[in-house]
């Protein structure tokens, strides 16, 4: 068997959609558990939709993802250039090797002023410009009449293909439109380019969305009139989304965030998303959830894709984000998280480590940090309803009495550590004869103002510091 060849050949119109990102991956593990070649193309022949830095953000996005490319625009493995508008002077032969075998014919029509692929002629009706004798169709283009050339689809059969994932698949070609494969600009299009480089490139296993599924049999005739070897296809399901309504439709914008970029600046690690992304579509053989990549590629095999559209399930991401997260080490955790609260400019800068140790196993994602964190920063407003707690008997009441006292034996502390607050208070229940459980919810409630908080009454005070813990107890006596 020859060496697996596959290709991720993405467009730089703007981020990295996690569909693309699955794409991406799949066809680096594929790659990767068969000792293969993963190769990086840059397909930027629509220059309409081209968005600046965007083949910045592929770079970015394949190197967080732990992607790494053999052969790229940065990597030349001796199949160069490996972005197609560099390789713009090679499609035209191609094109005009297609028309002289009466697969392609050249396009004179005004419609070709919109050069999209969306904008070609109806599958249903054929282009006057088809029937055009080759003579007079070549005089048009010597003179220099702006044209496209065009696929010439025989309608009139039947294309029938093998995917790996959905099996024999049979298309009637009367349902096939005659798409433009070089525009007016010499640019190749989108169809055209990626056969001719994929060709070119020896690229054994094209991976894509199935939404490409339809175009197919196109393809598989430009590859048959080039007497070309068509290359094995997988061709992966749809990703789908859920809404708040539980309706499930192609995942978008509106089910939540759907590029890379955004999952990481929210708060999720590189890490638990490809994991996640992964097992979108691809069932390992086991139970098994969590893979490190290098157990995905040992793991993968093709067989293991399924037909049927995976759901993004925002929940699942987050549990497996948060294994991810406990995890890591403290050192790392810390350093991770911090960039995702206000700690680092306030007065508890330098507490940050005893803070990170207290959400390490308490967060989803380090987004979960602020908001858990927020009221050491800045106490919430509270009423004295919240020192109501019937399982350690606390009410306003009790706490009205009990606090005062307190305080004193706090205030009696000359080291203050979370190991002697937390005496103190169980001292303090010790002397009254109250369960334990009492004095610690009237303290974590004075100086939090929060029902539920990371971490206890010692930790929390060891944190804020002796004067302003004593602080929120005097403000807490106030309010009874």
């Amino acid at each position: 068997m020859s060496e697996v060849r596959t290709r991720f050949a993405p467009s730089p119109t703007g981020f990295m959609h996690v569909g693309n990102l699955r794409t991406a991956l799949y066809a680096w593990l594929l790659a990767r558990s068969s000792k293969g070649k993963f190769i990086l193309r840059i397909e930027d022949t629509d220059q309409a939709r081209y968005v600046e830095n965007a083949v910045d953000v592929i770079y970015a996005t394949l190197k967080s993802a732990g992607l790494e490319h053999d052969e790229g625009p940065d990597k030349d493995g001796g199949f160069g250039p490996y972005i197609q508008s560099e390789r713009k002077g090679l499609y035209r032969q191609y094109a005009e090797q297609l028309v002289e075998k009466g697969a392609a014919y050249y396009c004179f029509c005004d419609k070709c002023e919109a050069e999209n692929d969306e904008e070609i002629h109806e599958a249903s009706s054929l282009c006057p410009c088809a029937s055009m004798n080759a003579a007079e169709a070549s005089e048009k283009v010597k003179s220099g009449m702006p044209h496209v050339i065009r696929q010439r689809i025989d309608r009139s059969k039947v294309s029938t293909f093998t995917d790996t994932v959905f099996g024999e698949i049979t298309i009637e070609n009367k349902v096939l439109d005659d798409q433009i494969l070089l525009k007016r600009d010499n640019m190749p299009t989108y169809n055209f380019a990626n056969v001719v480089d994929d060709h070119l490139m020896g690229i054994t296993h094209v991976v894509r969305g199935s939404e490409y599924l339809s175009s197919t049999p196109k393809y598989n005739l430009l590859y048959q009139a080039f007497n070309w070897e068509i290359p094995e296809y997988v061709h992966l399901p749809l990703i789908m989304g859920r809404d708040a309504e539980g309706n499930v439709s192609k995942l978008s914008k509106r089910h939540g965030s759907v590029s890379f970029e955004n999952l990481v600046s929210e708060g999720y690690l590189p890490e638990a998303i490809v994991n996640y992304i992964a097992l979108l579509g691809w069932s390992p053989k086991s139970d098994r959830e969590i893979f490190t990549l290098a157990e995905l590629a040992e793991s993968f095999s093709v067989a293991g894709l399924n037909k049927s559209p995976a759901v993004f399930d925002y929940g699942k991401l987050r549990w497996m984000n948060s294994e991810y997260i406990k995890a890591l080490s403290p050192e790392d955790f810390a350093a991770k998280a911090l960039s995702f609260t206000t700690v680092a400019n306030s007065f508890l800068a330098g507490k940050w480590d005893k803070i990170a140790a207290l959400l390490h196993t308490r967060v989803e994602t380090f987004a979960d940090c602020q908001e858990k964190i927020a009221f050491l920063l800045e106490q919430p407003e509270y009423t004295v309803e919240l020192f109501n707690h019937k399982k350690s008997k606390s009410d306003p009441d009790n706490s009205a009495a009990d606090l005062p006292l307190i305080r004193e034996k706090l205030a009696a502390i000359t080291d203050w550590t979370a190991e002697n607050i937390s005496n103190a208070l169980s001292g303090f229940a010790a002397e009254t004869g109250v369960k334990a459980g009492r004095p610690m919810w009237q303290a974590r409630i004075a100086v939090s103002g929060c029902a539920v908080t990371p971490g206890g009454p010692g930790e929390i005070m060891e944190i804020l510091g002796k004067e302003e813990s004593l602080r929120r107890i005097d403000a807490a006596l106030t309010k009874f």
